[in-house]
């Protein structure tokens, strides 16, 4: 090669030879122990439930509920980058039907925790879940966790005032959500691969929480710094524990991870404590332990073994969610 076409080649690109984000991720995440990666998802989804109360006197809970979907929804077809040609009928249905849930189980959470105290919210939520661990099950001992829960919600009745029934029937709302989008979330498994089906739902639920969302947020939602809060609340409740627990289900039992996330009702209730000054009365602290010990038995508990040939069922956690809840 002659001098001058060697002095008019463009030059090679400096290769440093450094590793892809994915696989620094994934280093990372295989540090940490998948006990604390659980943990860790579930006070971030508490902050971020925390975050979001303060937020209620400049922005109303369905403007915030926009905000934190639309943040989760934008991340996560980034991630997923979900394949929309060759879908049944079926399938868009079980999508759609998933985003519906998942919008109103966050509306219906933000309302009921615009009412009541934080923890308490979360643990009348938490029934949802709990039914769908509990129904269907022909197990006697499954009734005793039944019982314990009912004497929760018993417990929940002796409350000093600080307990309305609009934010009680919301949070019940968004239990029975929770119950849907848990079932949805496993017929949406069945017909999307990885995480697409869930940024398809997160798409359907912003498109559902608009009118309410940004008719009520009106000219607030222009506010560059609660745009920015309200991002953040959408990074700590979705995007940050659900990257969380799909690594830590890659490295422990749902067993041991239900028995985990079991815990949420107490954790809303110190982040309650903590970041809103909410301080629940003796009677409420013992309707959460109910609640998180009829949880943590109805998990635990060994589902009896097949009979021979019989297909074994799934050993789903009795809060198995994904982190949109």
């Amino acid at each position: 090669m002659s001098a001058h076409a060697t002095a008019n080649a463009s030059p090679r690109p400096l290769r440093i030879g450094l590793p892809p984000v994915g696989a620094l991720l994934r280093a990372a995440g295989d540090t940490i122990p998948p006990t604390w990666m659980v943990l860790i998802g579930i006070v971030s989804v508490q902050m971020g439930a925390g975050i979001a109360k303060n937020l209620f006197g400049v922005l109303p809970p369905s403007a915030v509920v926009w905000l934190r979907l639309a943040t989760s929804a934008v991340i996560l077809v980034a991630l997923a980058r979900p394949a929309l040609r060759g879908r049944t009928r079926a399938d868009w249905m079980v999508a759609v039907g998933f985003g519906v849930c998942l919008a109103l189980m966050n509306y219906s959470l933000y309302q009921a925790i615009a009412r009541i105290p934080m923890g308490i919210a979360v643990t009348i939520e938490f029934l949802g879940p709990l039914a769908v661990a509990v129904a269907g099950s022909r197990r006697r001992v499954d009734l005793v966790w039944v019982a314990l829960a009912g004497c929760g919600v018993l417990l929940l009745g002796r409350s000093d005032g600080d307990i309305t029934f609009a934010g009680v029937a919301f949070a019940l709302l968004a239990g029975v959500a929770w119950a849907g989008y848990i079932l949805l979330s496993a017929a949406t498994g069945r017909r999307f691969a990885g995480t697409s089906g869930l940024a398809i739902a997160a798409v359907v639920g912003v498109f559902v929480m608009a009118p309410v969302g940004i008719a009520e947020g009106g000219t607030a939602l222009l506010d560059p710094r609660l745009l920015a809060i309200g991002a953040a609340v959408g990074l700590l409740s979705s995007v940050v524990p659900y990257t969380l627990e799909m690594q830590a289900l890659r490295r422990m039992p749902p067993r041991v991870f239900g028995i985990l996330m079991s815990l949420e009702p107490a954790a809303a209730a110190l982040i309650g404590l903590a970041l809103l000054g909410e301080v629940l009365s003796v009677w409420q602290w013992l309707a959460v332990g109910c609640v998180v010990g009829a949880s943590v038995g109805a998990t635990r508990t060994p589902a009896p073994r097949p009979a021979p040939g019989a297909e074994e069922a799934s050993d789903t956690p009795a809060a198995e969610s994904g982190s949109e809840r």
